[in-house]
């Protein structure tokens, strides 16, 4: 997906790709400003598990992309965005419409960019919250990403560095 991609556009394509729409997670919003993300998942025949509750693989799926997205915007073009780690706790099981709300606020952007100043490596964590529709909390997830500013090319890059906050 390019990065020059508006956010309405993107949530509205991502409504249609496979993976999303047969699981039926849906992007209700991304923000003009890349700086929050809302997604749904509803519990269907496609997304059940044994015990008629939300597949734990839905559960972690829906909130795959989005801090990457949001962090790949907020810096731009100038720095090189990864998926690193990720953790998911399941807390209670879902048994209706479940929802994830991603908040990236500019001072954790900031530290991010500061980090990364020098050409390191930044490997900051992430958290999420997947409630129920009552806001009973369904799952935690983390994910951890790699973050650093594009090199030049041949250049070598200095070591990792931490985020305050991370």
């Amino acid at each position: 997906m390019a990065r020059s991609v508006r956010p309405r556009t993107l949530g509205r394509l991502m409504r249609w790709w496979p993976p999303y729409r047969f699981a039926g997670i849906k992007v209700l919003s991304i923000a003009d400003d890349w700086g929050a993300a809302r997604v749904r998942l509803r519990l269907g025949r496609l997304n059940r598990n044994w015990f008629g509750t939300h597949f734990g693989g839905s559960l972690y799926s829906m909130c795959d992309p989005f801090w990457a997205l949001l962090v790949l915007h907020r810096l731009g073009s100038g720095y090189v965005v990864w998926d690193k780690a990720a953790e998911i706790e399941y807390v209670t099981p879902g048994r209706g419409d479940v929802f994830a709300e991603f908040v990236l606020d500019e001072e954790r952007v900031a530290a991010i960019r500061a980090a990364a100043e020098g050409g390191a490596k930044v490997l900051p964590w992430f958290d999420c919250t997947v409630v129920a529709a009552d806001g009973t909390v369904v799952a935690r997830v983390r994910k951890q990403l790699y973050v650093r500013r594009k090199r030049a090319p041949g250049a070598a890059g200095p070591a990792p560095t931490a985020v305050p906050g991370a």
